[in-house]
């Protein structure tokens, strides 16, 4: 299958690209290794997947609306990962702009790829961002979403917004992925598990915000590509049972659906630590903090929908995860633990 990935420079969407390749697929890869965080790591990753005959490196930004259009008609693929976004819930309060022109402008490129390419499915990043004010837990994709507390949040939903109405005008089959809190080896330099790691090996303090009483749903990237893998070979179709007097959020009259990867198994902030210091044989110095502006104190996905539909759960313990991270780690910066 020729399968058009988007972000193939980035965490997910090399770890899905490299996937992809090693079952046989042929992968047009798009990146522009803009220099949000080290571009040495995502030069570091391309070079995982530069080896396969069949993957086609193109530097581009999404952005670009005339090299997208260039792009899928040149290529016709048969499905579309778009994994290319600016993250960062914290970076979109200094940095609006970014992602209203790599979320929201560049994520309308891909759509209208598709709809004039003959595009078979596409699925996309979202994330668990889009629950933002909402305390009940655990979070559903049929849960209302309509307070979003970062831009980066709103940008997400947009898009799960922009890709209905394709799906509704064109009948382009549109899966949306409600990411939570993704960690693993080749994880972005931004994100907490990193950051730690970088700073316990350094004896400086880490910063725990909200004094440490977060919980996140940890969710290994392992079990991400996983549940892309399989949702990506399922098109959504129409739901025939769908009613408009009283609609169901994650469904659709629409080939459109949207869906939770989480473990489902919320970890406290301090649990994630000690399971950190233990592999790295060093104990943290924490700088307890205020929780954060656009930060939410608690996640947890319920992923009935993906085991319904894709029969998959989520199943890498931190535990499990943390260590192979940490091993990664020390060995791509030749560094020693304690």
């Amino acid at each position: 299958m020729r399968i058009l990935v988007t972000g193939t420079a980035g965490f997910i969407g090399n770890a899905l690209a490299l996937r992809l390749l090693e079952r046989g697929d042929e992968v047009i890869g798009v990146d522009n290794v803009n220099d949000y965080y080290d571009v040495r790591l995502k030069h570091a990753r391309l070079a995982r997947l530069l080896p396969f005959k069949t993957f086609t490196d193109i530097r581009a930004d999404i952005v670009d609306r005339p090299a997208m259009a260039r792009l899928f008609a040149e290529y016709k693929p048969q499905r579309v990962v778009n994994l290319a976004a600016q993250a960062g819930v914290r970076y979109s309060i200094e940095h609006p702009e970014t992602y209203i022109d790599t979320n929201v402008v560049g994520f309308g490129n891909i759509l209208e790829g598709c709809r004039h390419n003959g595009v078979e499915h596409l699925v996309y990043a979202s994330s668990s961002s889009v629950y933002g004010a909402n305390t009940k837990l655990p979070f559903s994709v049929h849960d209302n979403v309509d307070h979003p507390m970062s831009l980066y949040a709103a940008t997400k939903k947009a898009n799960e917004l922009m890709a209905h109405t394709y799906s509704s005008l064109f009948g382009l089959p549109t899966t949306g992925l409600r990411f939570f809190t993704v960690y693993g080896p080749w994880g972005r330099p931004d994100m907490a598990l990193f950051k730690f790691t970088r700073s316990i090996l350094a004896s400086e303090p880490i910063d725990v915000f909200n004094h440490g009483n977060h919980k996140r749903d940890f969710t290994y990237i392992d079990d991400i590509v996983e549940g892309i893998v399989r949702l990506l070979a399922l098109p959504a179709m129409p739901d025939k049972g769908w009613q408009s007097e009283t609609p169901m959020v994650g469904r659709s009259y629409a080939p459109y659906r949207i869906y939770n990867i989480g473990n489902g198994k919320p970890v406290e902030l301090m649990r994630y630590i000690e399971v950190l210091e233990r592999c790295l044989g060093k104990t943290a110095k924490l700088n307890l903090l205020p929780l954060q502006a656009g930060d939410v104190p608690d996640t947890c996905a319920d992923v009935e929908a993906l085991v319904v539909d894709a029969n998959y759960r989520p199943t890498v313990s931190v535990d499990v995860g943390v260590k192979r991270f940490v091993d990664w780690y020390l060995e791509y910066h030749g560094v020693m633990a304690a």
